[in-house]
Order: structure tokens, then C-alpha cells, then sequence
């Protein structure tokens, strides 16, 4: 049978859908493989290219154009008309035209998958949520009254791609810090189940922590799920309604890592030093995205002016501009730990876009420092933190996948 089709929405540079479709390198220590042995399908040592998922991916979407110029360059090398999957436009563009009759979205779509926009949900952020008065197309809005078309509320305009689409299984993801925001989380399950009509099942969303994952890096995200109600299975429906009963049937990816679980045969949490391990230092590599690093000065006080712990996982990887890069190493005056390093005469730096891409479980085949190449805009440094930092961890989106991949016929004919 052919692959499962995907429609990515909020699409970044593809974090989620490198995932969904497998066939990337990563870390070997990333990969249970104790739990996971079918998963590999290349052993390279300290790393692996993980299986194919079954999925593909046939469209996806974004309004930035950096984000589209990185994923092209990517996913270039899997599909010849890559320039043609993806589309810079707003959600809510693509829903108005898709309603007013004109064929936007691709048919036979299996899975919806979108992060929606988390600034107005994220604890770092001011927290407007659903009053949020930034526009859905990156502008202010010029209203007094909370709007449907604000960035705070994109997910109603998910809801109705999959009302249009109509896929068997749909995920949607935002920052964990959604769940603490008055009854946001409540209010968005409710939304979502009455896509199609009321045609989906929501199961309960749940906050998953990446580093439970093979990825090392402190990072939450709270996953929703919607089940197609009259795709299921009979049996499949009652088996999710009573997921504690029916643990086979839940579709959220069993942890593999110890960060903050317990369990049989999980392997310890993976360090910022195995992640990191084999870079060479900026000024002696032929790697743009290794080469390209924040120069902005240290400061007392502030996000991002602390030293990343190599024995630890990382802090979160955020979409941020140069200041707020945590540093890979800080001299001896402003506090750093790596003495054996400041030894060797190695200088006090902030983190490489290799080493956040790296941290993010990004293969090191993807280039994000980029030139402008016919119609795609050039990527620079600031547009690839940035980038980078939005994006769902590889690993993490792999691990979801290869979930539904195999219980897939559990819950569909």
C-alpha cells in the first residue's frame, strides 16, 4: 500500500515532518533500540538513520519565508516539486479561498498536523492567549475586541482545515504552558471536537516532555489528538474513551528515556555533551550553520546569559534573536565550568545554530544558513535561530509518528 498522507500546517522548517517521515540520522543514544529495535535502519556508530515511517508528506504551510527556504532545501532531496508542497500564506487565507470553492488542499489526507502559533499561550510571553492582538498574517491588529482572525486563536482555523480535509487522525501542538492558562486547554478540546460537526473524538491532551524522549533538552509540550468518528473501527471508540483500560490503544508515545519517569528498560536521559559531541570549533569548520554563532555580549542579568550544562540536558531552545542564545561556554570571569577548555585557550561563545539544531535533534544534513536560491529568500543566522527554536524536536516528532504508525490498523480498516 502507498504511504499515509500528511497536511502540515504551521509547518516551521519541519521539525514535525522530518519526523513523520523517518529516514533521518540521529543520535544512536536518542533510539531505545532495547524497546525500539525495528526502528533502525542504519547503524553509523554514534548515530543512526532511523526507518521510514509510512507517512508522507504532501503539503505544508507557513507564513514565514525563511521557513519555507530552509525546508526545501531538505526536503529538496526527497521531492522534486518540494517548492510546490509548501505554501506561504496564512491559515486563514487558505480556509477562505478553500470555502469559496477553489481547490487549495490536497484530497485522500490521512493526517492534519499543526503547531499553532504559542506566544500568546508560552510562560515567557505576555500571555494574552485568546485576546491575543497580533494578526494572523504576523501584523497588529487594528480592533478593540478579541477576534477570530488573531494569532491567539489559529487553532479555530486548524479546526476548519480538518473540517474541510477530513483526515482520519489529527495533532495538534502548542507549549505546555497552555494548560496553566485559565481553562484554555478545556476550551480547545471542546473546539476542536466539533470539527466536521462534531464528527471528532478528542481524547485528553497531554503534556509531553522531550527529554523522556531522547532528546536533550528541557522541553514541554502539550499534544492534542482527534480521532475521526466514523473511521474508527468498532471497538477502536470505546478502547479510546477508556484509554486507562486499553493502554494499547493509546495513541501517545510510550516514553524511552529517564528524565522525569519511571519505567523498564529506559535508558538514562541524553546529555548536551553526547548531543554536541564531534563539532568542531567555529573558526575550524566548513559547516556555515557550526560556523555561525551569536556575538552578542554577556550580561549579568537576563535570558540566555547562562552557561549550558554538558552532564544535563539543555534549556529550553526558544525562538529568539542573538541576545538570547544560551552560551556554550563562559570564561572564567563570568562564571564558566569548563576549565580543561579555557585552558586550551578556547573562548567564551554563545551556542552555534548547528549546536541549537543539534539540541533540537535536527540531522546535520540540513543546512540553515542559505543563500537566496531563485524565489527562496536567504536564511542568515538570526533567521535560523529563530526557525530552529520554533520547531517540534525531530526525535520527538518521530517518536509520535512511529506511534500511530503502529497502531494504526488498531484503530482503522
Amino acid at each position: 500500500m502507498g504511504k499515509r498522507r500528511v497536511l502540515s500546517l504551521f509547518s516551521g522548517c519541519g521539525g514535525m515532518d522530518i519526523g513523520f517521515e523517518g529516514n533521518f540520522t540521529c543520535l544512536k543514544r536518542s533510539i531505545n533500540i532495547s524497546i525500539h529495535p525495528e526502528w533502525i535502519k542504519e547503524d553509523l556508530g554514534e548515530w543512526v538513520r532511523v526507518c521510514e515511517t509510512g507517512f508522507e508528506t504532501v503539503f505544508a504551510n507557513d507564513i514565514r519565508p525563511d521557513t519555507k527556504s530552509a525546508w526545501v532545501s531538505y526536503f529538496g532531496k526527497r521531492y522534486d516539486n518540494a517548492n510546490d508542497i509548501y505554501h506561504i500564506e496564512s491559515i486563514v487565507d487558505l480556509v477562505k479561498r478553500a470555502k469559496s470553492g477553489e481547490k487549495v488542499f490536497p484530497e485522500n489526507i490521512d493526517i492534519v498536523t499543526g503547531g499553532f502559533p504559542c506566544q500568546d499561550f508560552s510562560v515567557a510571553g505576555k500571555r494574552k492567549g485568546f485576546n491575543s492582538d497580533k494578526s494572523h498574517d504576523g501584523g497588529k491588529l487594528d480592533v478593540s475586541e478579541p477576534t477570530v482572525e488573531s494569532r491567539g486563536q489559529l487553532y479555530m482555523w486548524m479546526r476548519e482545515v480538518v473540517s474541510i480535509v477530513k483526515p482520519s487522525i489529527f495533532i495538534a501542538e502548542n507549549v505546555k504552558g497552555l494548560t496553566t492558562l485559565e481553562d484554555a486547554k478545556t476550551v480547545i478540546e471542546h473546539d476542536f471536537a466539533n470539527a466536521a460537526d462534531g464528527g471528532y473524538l478528542v481524547i485528553p491532551a497531554r503534556v509531553l516532555h522531550a527529554a523522556n524522549y531522547g532528546v536533550p533538552q528541557s522541553r514541554e509540550r502539550v499534544i492534542f489528538y482527534g480521532f475521526q468518528r466514523n473511521s474508527l473501527k468498532d471497538g477502536a471508540l470505546t478502547a479510546l474513551l477508556n484509554l486507562s483500560e486499553n493502554p494499547n490503544f493509546d495513541p501517545y508515545p510510550i516514553p524511552t528515556h529517564k528524565y522525569n519517569v519511571e519505567g523498564e528498560n529506559l535508558l538514562p536521559f541524553v546529555t548536551c555533551a553526547e548531543a554536541l559531541a564531534g563539532l568542531q570549533e567555529p573558526e575550524f569548520t566548513d559547516d556555515m550553520s557550526q560556523a555561525r554563532y551569536s556575538k552578542a555580549k554577556y550580561m549579568q542579568k537576563g535570558q540566555g546569559n547562562i552557561e549550558i550544562k554538558m552532564d544535563s540536558i539543555s534549556p529550553t531552545i526558544r525562538s529568539e534573536h542573538h541576545g538570547n542564545i544560551e552560551f556554550r561556554r563562559l570564561s572564567a570571569e563570568n562564571g564558566g565550568t569548563h576549565q580543561d577548555e579555557l585552558a586550551e585557550g578556547l573562548e567564551q561563545r554563545r551556542l552555534t545554530v548547528r549546536e541549537c539544531a543539534r539540541i533540537q535533534t535536527f540531522p546535520d544534513d540540513y543546512q540553515f544558513i542559505l543563500p537566496k536560491i531563485g524565489e527562496n529568500k536567504a536564511v542568515s543566522a538570526s533567521d535560523a535561530y529563530k526557525i530552529i527554536g520554533n520547531a517540534v524536536p525531530c526525535v520527538l516528532g518521530y517518536n509520535i509518528a512511529m506511534r500511530l504508525s503502529e497502531n494504526w490498523n488498531k484503530y482503522f480498516d
